[in-house]
């Protein structure tokens, strides 16, 4: 039975678009190298075995991640031409690879580069491909289809830093990475190649599995949407692109670091890694509101919401100093890391359309990824002078609550895209 067939099987007991889903999610779940949450759990051996400091290996992960981001909106241009399956498959071999890579670094140089191929194949290309098959496949049902899709990330949140630890204590930092890297190549590759189609007019389908778009109330818009040129002309993206970059960088800021900041405030490393799995275990729980929330409320509110909660989360962890406190901030973290990832796949369709999403997308997600790249270097900076990281962290609270004042009172769709007035 050949791949189509396989899929047109399967639709006849379930819409395929949920398959779909699952391996976005699966996806998701992959790009865990490229991850900031797994680089915590190496940064510090990294920095003692090359001899640098923690302001070095920030600056390292900063520049490297600047070089990827600005690839992003070439990889957008190539999942248009070549389709999300062929992408994330070329996504998942090279990823493979550059955790190798990684694992032998021998200078800084050396660490910048494998820096730049984790953050672009995995944390960049991985994440935009699976964002952008899930964005193709749903409509009106995309917030919650992306919230299932974002489970990944809760459970790379939860898994890989136990995993790099556990490796790490079994073979050392840098064997650790070669099992990384044959994982993805196990994982990804069987999955895309059997059941990826990349969208459902190839079988014949509409998104959400609706016949006509009358049968849904007006609301399905056909494939259409927002030239990345007229995108660029249009103020909301910039408003989408300043949050995402502020939501990007901050998010980032609290998964590379939170070893750090809690060390500084007096907490062992163990509790560090149970941390990750309480936010984990919040963002399970918050992912379907979120979606939800998505699909029903006015998106400038929801969008509003999540730069609140950022802000929540920046002040939070900075009172933590006992495990009461950080079970309260990974409750924190969870909810906003729900946003967060809900955001990533959700905004850009939701206000400039389909007609050129990997276009559009790419470009979003560039400014995104360049926000991850300078959000770290501010906590180095204190950490490394100051040995303390709270009065940075409080400060940073501050700008996401200006975009989320802006967000609410200019937000607005192109007018290229219909059928999101019940959004509006």
């Amino acid at each position: 039975m050949g791949r189509q067939a396989l899929a047109q099987s399967v639709n006849r007991r379930v819409f395929y678009g949920w398959i779909m889903v699952f391996v976005a999610g699966f996806s998701i779940f992959a790009s865990g190298p490229g991850q900031s949450h797994t680089f915590s759990a190496f940064n510090a051996l990294i920095a003692a075995d090359l001899g640098i400091t923690n302001t070095e290996l920030a600056f390292a992960y900063s520049l490297a991640t600047v070089g990827a981001a600005s690839l992003l909106p070439l990889f957008g241009r190539q999942v248009e031409r070549f389709g999300s399956r062929r992408s994330l498959m070329g996504v998942s071999l090279a990823l493979g690879l550059a955790c190798l890579f990684f694992g032998a670094a021998a200078n800084f140089l050396w660490l910048v580069a494998g820096f730049g191929l984790l953050r672009f194949f995995g944390q960049g290309s991985m994440m935009l491909g699976a964002a952008n098959l899930v964005a193709q496949w749903f409509s009106l049902k995309r917030g919650f289809a992306m919230g299932l899709m974002a489970l990944g990330f809760a459970a790379s949140m939860a898994i890989h830093p136990t995993l790099a630890r556990v490796l790490i204590e079994a073979f050392g930092w840098r064997e650790a990475w070669i099992g990384l890297g044959v994982m993805t190549w196990v994982m990804m590759l069987p999955l895309l190649f059997l059941l990826v189609e990349d969208k459902p007019e190839d079988l014949g389908l509409r998104p959400d599995n609706t016949q006509e778009p009358e049968a849904a109330g007006g609301h399905v818009p056909a494939l259409g949407g927002a030239t990345l040129a007229e995108a660029l002309h249009h103020p909301s993206f910039y408003i989408v692109a300043t949050g995402l970059f502020m939501i990007s960088g901050l998010v980032t800021t609290l998964h590379f670091h939170q070893y750090n900041i809690l060390a500084s405030q007096g907490l062992e490393a163990k509790w560090a890694t149970l941390g990750f799995w309480f936010t984990a275990i919040s963002m399970v729980l918050a992912m379907p509101l979120v979606g939800r929330g998505f699909d029903r409320f006015r998106t400038r509110y929801m969008f509003a919401a999540a730069l609140c909660v950022q802000a929540t989360t920046l002040t939070a962890v900075t009172f933590v100093t006992s495990v009461p406190t950080l079970l309260a901030y990974s409750l924190a973290f969870g909810l906003n890391n729900a946003f967060s990832m809900t955001l990533f796949g959700y905004i850009f369709p939701r206000y400039f359309g389909r007609l050129n999403l990997g276009r559009i997308q790419g470009t979003g997600q560039m400014v995104a990824v360049v926000g991850a790249s300078v959000g770290p270097v501010p906590v180095s900076y204190a950490l490394d002078f100051w040995g303390d990281p709270v009065m940075t962290l409080r400060l940073l609270s501050l700008l996401p609550l200006a975009a989320a004042l802006i967000a609410v009172v200019f937000l607005r769709t192109a007018p290229q895209v219909k059928g999101y007035e019940h959004l509006e």
